[in-house]
C-alpha cells in the first residue's frame, strides 16, 4: 500500500530536465521524486529552450501539479518604442552592473542589492521592469569604472555593439524573475542560472527555504551557441552567471553537490562549509543487474544526448582510430533525443563511418542501455552529472572515463581514465579492453561492487528524505518555562501504576 503524502509541499524547480526530457539529470529528479512518496511535489520547469508538448515520465501520485515554463523572447526587442522605466529600475541596473564587474564583496554587495530590487519590481507585476533601462550605458559606465582601477586583470574591449548585444541576453536572462513560483513549504532547485534566478527571486518574495542541489559541471560554462560572440559579451556572461551562483549559495539554506568536485566548486564560490551536505548520486541496482555479454562482436556504447555540448564529437573521432585498429568494431550510441537525431546523423556522416555507427533511442527499459557492448566510453558534456557513469559501473560495463569534472572520484581505481580532450588516448584504452577480455570483466565487476557500495538509490533517497523533513517542516511550538508560585502537591502513586513498573 502506497504511504499517504505529508504536508510538506515541495517544488522541484529545474531547467528543463524532469519530467519533460529523458535526460541524466531527468532521471535524477524521477528517483527522487518517486523514491520520497511521502512528499507531495509541486514541478516546475524555467526554461529558454522550446516548450516540450508532454511530460516524458510518467507522473506518480504524490505530484500536485507539473508546469513549464518559457522565457521566450523579449517583446522589447521586436516593438522598438519607448517605455518609461519603473522607479528605482535604472539605480537596480547600475548596482547590478558594477557588482557584475567587481570583486566578491561586490558580487554580495552590490550585485546582490540590485538583483533583490529587480525581483521586487517584478512583484510590481511588471513585464519586464528594465525594458525601459538603457542596460547597455549602465555596463559601459560599470566597464569603464573597473578599467580606470586598480584590478589586476584587465577587462577585454567592450564595443557599444557588445554592450546592446550583452544588455539584450541579461535582460532575456532576467525575466526568469518574473515566474511565479508555487505555494510550498520548500524549493528544491536543480540546476543553472535560470532556474536558480526563479528560485532567488521566489525567496525573496515569500521567505520560501531554499535547498539547492549542485548536479552539474562549472555554472559559468560557455554555451555552444555563444562561440560567435564577442570575448567582451562572453565575459559579461560568465561573471554573470558566477555571480548569481555566489548569491544561490548565499541565500540557500542547505546546498546538496553530488560530489567532491562540485563541493569545491561551491567553495570557491563563497559557500559557507557548514551548509553544504554531499549526496552522491545513486541508481536503483534492480534498474542495472550485471550485464552479460551478448555476442563476441568488438562493440562499444556511449551514452548521451547526442547534442552539441554532449561530448559526441570527441568520441566519433577517437572511435576513428578504434575502427582502424580493429575491424568490425561497432559504436552504439545510446539515449539520442529525438532533437538531435539530425545531428548526430550529421557528425557521423562527416567521420564517414557509416553503419559502424548506429543510433538508438533511449530504451524504455534501462536493463538495456548498456548490453550493446563491451565497453563504455563514458565521454560527458560540460553539464553532465555523473550520472550515468553509476549507470554503467552498475551494470557491470568496463568504463573508460575522461578524467573531467567528477569521473575521476566516481570511477575510482575501478576504471580506465584518460586525459580530456585526446581522442587518441580515449581510443588506445578502449581498444585494448576490446582485446583483453579477462581485464574488463575484472574491472566490469569492480565497478559494479563500488557503484553497490557508493551510489545506491536508497541512499540518496534517505538523505533527501531528512534534508526536506529539516527544512520544510513546520516549526516547533514556542516552548515557555513556566515557574508555580505554589509547589505542586506530592501524591501516592496509583496502584496499576505500581503494579505495571513492577510487572515490567
Amino acid at each position: 500500500m502506497n504511504p499517504t503524502p505529508s504536508r510538506e509541499r515541495i517544488c522541484l524547480l529545474t531547467g528543463g530536465g524532469y519530467p519533460y526530457r529523458r535526460d541524466a539529470l531527468g532521471g535524477w529528479c524521477r528517483t527522487l521524486v518517486e523514491g520520497l512518496r511521502r512528499f507531495r511535489f509541486e514541478l516546475l520547469t524555467v526554461t529558454d529552450r522550446e516548450l516540450p508538448s508532454a511530460p516524458a515520465y510518467p507522473l506518480p501520485f504524490n505530484v500536485g501539479s507539473a508546469r513549464a515554463v518559457a522565457l521566450g523572447r523579449d517583446p522589447g526587442r521586436v516593438v522598438r518604442r519607448r517605455v518609461s522605466a519603473p522607479d528605482g529600475a535604472a539605480e537596480a541596473a547600475a548596482l547590478l552592473c558594477r557588482g557584475l564587474l567587481g570583486d566578491e564583496t561586490l558580487v554580495t554587495g552590490d550585485f546582490a542589492k540590485g538583483l533583490r530590487r529587480i525581483a521586487e519590481l517584478h512583484t510590481a507585476k511588471l513585464e519586464n521592469p528594465l525594458a525601459g533601462v538603457p542596460l547597455s550605458d549602465a555596463l559601459l559606465e560599470a566597464w569603464r569604472q573597473r578599467q580606470q582601477g586598480s584590478e589586476p586583470a584587465p577587462l577585454p574591449r567592450l564595443s557599444v555593439r557588445d554592450a546592446r548585444t550583452a544588455a539584450t541576453l541579461l535582460r532575456h536572462a532576467l525575466r526568469a524573475m518574473a515566474v511565479p513560483l508555487p505555494e510550498v513549504e520548500l524549493v528544491h532547485c536543480v540546476g543553472g542560472t535560470t532556474p536558480l534566478l526563479a528560485a532567488l527571486a521566489g525567496r525573496w518574495r515569500t521567505g520560501t527555504p531554499l535547498l539547492l542541489t549542485e548536479a552539474r559541471a562549472a555554472v559559468p560554462r560557455q554555451r555552444p551557441a555563444e562561440d560567435r560572440l564577442s570575448v567582451g559579451v562572453r565575459t559579461v556572461l560568465r561573471r554573470f552567471r558566477t555571480s548569481v551562483a555566489r548569491i544561490g549559495y548565499a541565500e540557500a539554506e542547505l546546498i546538496a553537490p553530488l560530489s567532491t568536485y562540485h563541493h569545491g566548486w561551491a567553495l570557491e564560490h563563497g559557500a559557507v562549509p557548514s551548509r553544504l551536505v554531499q549526496v552522491p548520486a545513486g541508481v536503483d541496482p534492480r534498474e542495472y543487474p550485471l550485464a552479460v555479454e551478448l555476442g563476441q562482436n568488438p562493440a562499444v556504447v556511449w551514452a548521451g544526448s547526442g547534442g552539441p555540448d554532449s561530448g559526441l564529437a570527441l568520441v566519433l573521432e577517437a572511435f576513428r582510430e578504434v575502427a582502424a585498429a580493429v575491424p568490425g568494431a561497432v559504436l552504439h550510441l545510446v539515449g539520442v533525443t529525438a532533437a538531435h537525431e539530425d545531428h548526430c546523423s550529421e557528425q557521423i556522416e562527416r567521420t564517414g563511418l557509416g553503419r559502424a555507427v548506429r543510433l538508438h533511442p533511449l530504451p524504455a527499459d534501462p536493463r538495456d542501455r548498456y548490453t550493446v557492448g563491451q565497453v563504455v566510453a563514458h565521454v560527458p558534456g560540460p553539464a553532465d552529472p555523473p550520472y550515468r557513469l553509476v549507470e554503467a559501473m552498475m551494470s557491470g560495463r568496463a568504463v573508460v572515463g575522461v578524467d573531467v569534472g567528477p569521473a575521476g572520484e566516481t570511477l575510482g581505481d575501478t576504471g580506465v581514465l584518460v586525459p580530456p580532450n585526446d581522442p587518441s588516448e580515449l581510443a588506445l584504452a578502449v581498444v585494448d579492453l576490446l582485446r583483453t577480455p579477462a581485464k574488463r570483466r575484472a574491472l566490469g565487476d569492480a565497478a559494479r561492487q563500488r557503484a553497490l557500495n557508493h551510489f545506491t538509490v536508497d541512499r540518496v533517497v534517505r538523505v533527501y528524505g531528512a534534508l526536506y523533513t529539516d527544512l520544510a517542516a513546520p516549526a516547533p511550538a514556542p516552548a515557555f518555562p513556566l515557574a508555580l508560585t505554589v509547589p505542586a502537591p506530592r501524591t501516592t502513586m496509583p496502584a496499576t501504576v505500581r503494579w505495571l513498573i513492577r510487572e515490567h
